[in-house]
């Protein structure tokens, strides 16, 4: 079958460009004609017509299919091999693209080292960062294409950006080091290092943000590296001296230094720094920071060494008053943006007692040895051939108070300036060291006391000086309480009060033993015959109890009456020992009335004597004797007992019956049967007062009383 001329006309140029495809299609239109007319030439078979169409159908639906795929992994394979050629063509246009560059890399490291020694900072670091993107973009695509070991050439190739970093970071640093000073003189170097500084940051966050590759010496680090540089320049300029004089003098001027230094520096990172980098680099918080820190590690490294009382309080002043005073970092100048309250203290507070504690230990020993000092020249004084000073009103005294009471008061005085734990302290050191010399003054006086007794000419004033002392004593007592500034803390201890006690007992006894080596002569006579016959005896005791009157007069009251008191128990106690001895025996009525009236005289001389001394009748002793008289007066045998009872019981410190009851027969002349066969053991009676009257002895050594000197 051939076309029609129809089909003829429509033939499309495609078909003229392609004959073989024409020729294709007529025969593939034969043959199903052929196959068409051999099938169903008979018209019964005309029905099955719908099914073959149907199986022709899929059968061109599968031979289409399996043909467009066919086509398909056909042209997929061509274009992979096109695409790949492409990137070939890419690469090398942008390797093309590239070489002069390349060709012109060590050109421009040279230009870039020109640049850098003509501190063109801006200009040089714009050169560098250009070879280092070239050379970060040429090893990015090596490591994509896992050609490392490429990278190692390309590294040699631009091995000269590694000294031109090194290079520049040097500048930079020595700039960020020298920024003190040039803010204040040339603003735009310290601005340029800053802005190449956040120039290298913003291109280490790109890359840490993309994080598929770093090259190499990434990320630079530079803002915190600036950080770094700042701080160890402001620690170098000031904390790192080789040596330091850490005595008073020299630490002090040290301190002093830094307190102008450092809010010299603040002022100009406050008023200039600031305004020349971004506002989140909070410089001055870092700057005041880093002092604020550098002290700390500066003032305990100061603190190890072993420094005295001077330096220790030195510090303990700067850094607890002067630090946040308005001469420092309180200063009008740096208010309200300098703040250190928020920050950790200059000095822990474990620190700082420490220190108080070695400061306490460093002026005790000065306060131990000055008061050694004073004393050995207190010493020295009592052998003077001079009596010793006295104050306006006559009575005796010596610098020794005021010396230490003055001593004691301005160590107290210059803590206090420092905190109330530090005055507590040095307070509660003092008492202590009062107390202590209290201690070595008593024994002074003992050795004093010795040396007198090997020759009583030495002292010459000896009982002079034991009454400025006895005056000193008081003068200490009544100003010890004033020690501490705070009245609600001025009790002072009872150890402090029982040496005080100690000291004046002591100087009182050796008084009394003075006065007692006067009288021993004469008690000796005690009783006798010759003291029967006449009152010269009592006449002269009366003459060296009114000479030591007088001496005790040049005493303060309180003690002047004390005195007074023991004097007249002492001659009490004199007259009835030498009563109780049984060294005189009457003979007769009559000498036994005249040792009665002898009694009687003398008792009465001896209570006028101490009556116009200024001790009044109802505080002396004397009437034991008067008692003891009564019963040698007894002429009744028999009420001798119930006579003796009463004495006991009115002066209960006596406690022999027998013997009282003996000696008062002995001297009465009454035969009486004795237990006793000797008085010679009955020692001194101590105090000889009715019951139920005050022991002005007792009274004498309680507390002292607090007077004014």
């Amino acid at each position: 079958m051939g076309m029609s001329a129809e089909d003829e006309r429509t033939v499309s140029p495609r078909d003229e460009e392609w004959p073989e495809a024409e020729k294709a299609e007529k025969l593939a239109r034969g043959a199903a004609l052929k196959w068409a007319s051999g099938v169903f030439y008979r018209p019964e078979k005309l029905e099955g017509l719908g099914q073959y169409r149907s199986r022709e159908t899929q059968r061109n639906s599968s031979i289409q299919s399996r043909l467009k795929s066919t086509v398909q992994s056909y042209l997929e394979g061509g274009l992979q091999q096109m695409r790949a050629l492409m990137a070939e063509h890419v690469q090398l246009a942008s390797v093309v693209q590239v070489l002069p560059q390349l060709f012109s890399v060590h050109e421009v490291f040279s230009h870039t080292l020109q640049l850098l020694r003509g501190q063109q900072l801006l200009e040089a670091h714009a050169e560098l960062m250009m070879m280092e993107h070239l050379r970060d973009d040429i090893l990015s695509q090596l490591h994509l294409r896992g050609l490392s070991s490429a990278q190692a050439t390309v590294l040699s190739y631009f091995g000269g950006l590694q000294e031109l970093n090194e290079s520049l970071a040097k500048q930079l640093w020595d700039i960020v080091g020298s920024s003190l000073r040039l803010v204040r003189e040339d603003p735009v170097l310290f601005v340029t290092a800053v802005r190449i500084i956040e120039r290298e940051e913003k291109i280490d966050d790109t890359l840490l943000l993309e994080a598929t590759f770093l090259p190499p010496g990434r990320p630079k680090g530079w803002r915190q590296k600036f950080y770094h540089v700042l701080q160890e320049t402001i620690t170098g300029a000031h904390f790192h001296a080789a040596h330091m004089d850490a005595e008073g003098p020299g630490l002090a001027r040290h301190l002093a230094a830094l307190q102008k230094d450092i809010v010299s520096e603040l002022r100009v990172v406050k008023d200039l720094m600031v305004q020349c980098v971004p506002a989140h680099y909070n410089i001055l918080s870092i700057c005041t920071v880093t002092y604020h820190q550098a002290l700390t590690s500066h003032l305990q490294d100061i603190l190890r060494e072993d420094l005295d009382k001077q330096a220790l309080f030195l510090l303990l002043e700067w850094a607890l008053r002067v630090y946040h005073s308005p001469e420092m970092m309180g200063h009008p100048d740096l208010l309200p943006e300098v703040d250190v309250s928020a920050l950790a203290p200059l000095m822990s507070p474990e620190l700082v007692d420490q220190t108080e504690r070695k400061y306490v230990v460093k002026v005790k020993a000065s306060v131990l040895e000055w008061m050694q000092r004073t004393l050995e020249v207190e010493f020295k004084e009592w052998f003077r051939e001079e009596e010793p000073e006295t104050d306006h009103q006559g009575f005796f005294q010596s610098a020794l108070p005021v010396i230490v009471m003055q001593m004691l008061n301005e160590n107290i005085r210059v803590a206090s300036l420092i905190t109330d734990s530090l005055q507590q302290k040095v307070y509660n050191m003092a008492l202590e060291e009062l107390e202590a010399f209290l201690g070595r003054l008593q024994e002074a006086l003992v050795q004093c006391g010795k040396e007198h007794q090997k020759d009583r000419t030495i002292p010459k004033y000896y009982v002079s000086y034991l009454l400025a002392m006895l005056n000193n004593n008081l003068a200490l007592s009544s100003s010890v309480s004033f020690l501490h500034p705070d009245t609600a803390r001025r009790e002072v201890p009872m150890s402090l009060r029982a040496a005080l006690d100690r000291m004046q007992k002591k100087a009182c006894q050796l008084l009394l033993e003075e006065l007692l080596l006067d009288l021993q002569p004469l008690c000796l006579q005690l009783p006798s015959r010759k003291w029967l016959s006449g009152s010269q005896l009592v006449s002269s005791m009366c003459e060296v109890i009114d000479k030591y009157a007088k001496d005790f007069s040049r005493v303060r009251k309180p003690v002047f009456m004390l005195l007074l008191t023991e004097s007249e128990l002492l001659v009490t106690s004199q007259y009835l020992r030498a009563l109780m001895q049984k060294k005189m025996v009457c003979r007769s009525e009559e000498e036994r009335g005249q040792l009665c009236d002898r009694l009687l005289q003398d008792s009465t001389q001896l209570r006028e004597l101490f009556c116009g001394l200024g001790l009044d009748q109802s505080q002396q002793s004397l009437e034991a004797v008067f008692a003891l008289r009564e019963l040698i007066c007894l002429k009744d045998p028999a009420l001798l007992s119930l006579e003796v009872l009463g004495f006991i019981t009115k002066y209960p410190d006596v406690r022999c019956h027998a013997k009282i009851r003996s000696k008062a027969c002995h001297s009465a002349c009454i035969p009486v049967p004795s237990p006793c066969s000797t008085l010679g053991d009955l020692h001194a009676l101590p105090r000889f007062l009715p019951c139920g009257r005050p022991d002005p002895a007792v009274l004498a050594w309680s507390p002292l009383p607090e007077i004014k000197a």
